[in-house]
Parts: C-alpha cells; structure tokens; sequence
C-alpha cells in the first residue's frame, strides 16, 4: 500500500515539474538554475564554515568505531569517546597514526581532563570513579576487543581513574 501511493506521488511530483519545465522559457529556466546553484552554494559555504572539520571528522570517525568492532556502544558513548579522543589528540597524548605518545607519563593528565576521559563531574564518590571507570573498560579493553588497537585508549583510562583517586581520595 505505501508503495502505491509513495508511486503516485512521485508520478504527480515528476508531472508538475514536467509540466513546469514545458511552459517556462529557457530564459527563465536559466536564470532559474543560476539562482538556485548560487544560494546552495552559500549555504554549503555557511553550513561549512560553522562546521568546519566537525563535519568532515564525525563521519570519519563512525566508520573507523565500525571497523574497529567495539561492540556494545551506543551511539552517545561513540560520541563521547570521539570527544576524549579529539581532546587527547590536541593536547598531545594520544595519535591515531604514530606510536610517540606510548612511552608518554601519567604525570602530565590533570585532574580536570581525567573527570573528562572518564565522563564523570567533581564531587562524585570513589565508587562511581571505579565503576565509571570498569564500564569503559568492559568495551575498550584490548582483552573485549581482540581484533581491534586499544591497548592506548585501556592505559589512558587507567591513567585516569589513578588520577582522580590519587587526588580526590588519596
């Protein structure tokens, strides 16, 4: 039923539009086209220039989650790890591509950037640290994820979670 009726409006949509194209002169037509081409144009530069490389990195971003294989993500937590890992990218301690920041300390994860790699606020209890922590674990472990490289991503967490009970609880 759907099918007939979504064919029905597509068979009126192309007829008006035929219909169109056949009493408008080619003038019209032209400048018509021209028009339509230029304000596309601006808004794809607008939508472009606020998005900037959000757009072109968040795609980027799902299909390498799905080439890795994590399993049991949900889209929000895909979105968050891709937050962390922008973050970790712009302050040095993490690259997709080369192996320099595996030997990098602990030392230098402040105590704000832990509560944001483990997606918890100040003031929280040692457990909800501990349990924030074992829940990113249980779906970034290299030990859950064979087949894909997060060995990285499992000690940055770890890096996290002692920070936060060094300082908060120790």
């Amino acid at each position: 039923m759907n099918i007939f009726v979504t064919g029905i409006l597509i068979f009126a949509l192309v007829y008006v539009i035929l219909n169109y194209f056949a009493k408008t002169s080619s003038k019209k037509l032209a400048k018509g086209v021209r028009n339509l081409i230029i304000i596309i144009s601006l808004i794809l530069a607008v939508v472009l220039l606020i998005g900037g490389r959000l757009l072109f990195s968040l795609p980027l971003f799902f299909l390498a989650m799905s080439a890795l294989k994590i399993k049991g993500l949900t889209a929000f937590q895909i979105w968050n790890l891709w937050r962390v890992l922008n973050y970790l990218r712009s302050t040095g301690r993490f690259s997709y591509f080369s192996q320099t920041n595996q030997t990098r300390s602990s030392s230098n994860l402040s105590l704000n950037e832990a509560y944001k790699i483990l997606g918890i606020k100040k003031g929280c209890s040692k457990n909800e640290v501990i349990k924030a922590c074992n829940n990113l674990q249980k779906k970034l472990h290299p030990d859950a994820n064979p087949s894909s490289n997060t060995e990285r991503l499992s000690q940055i967490i770890n890096e996290a979670k002692e920070t936060v009970l060094r300082n908060d609880f120790g």
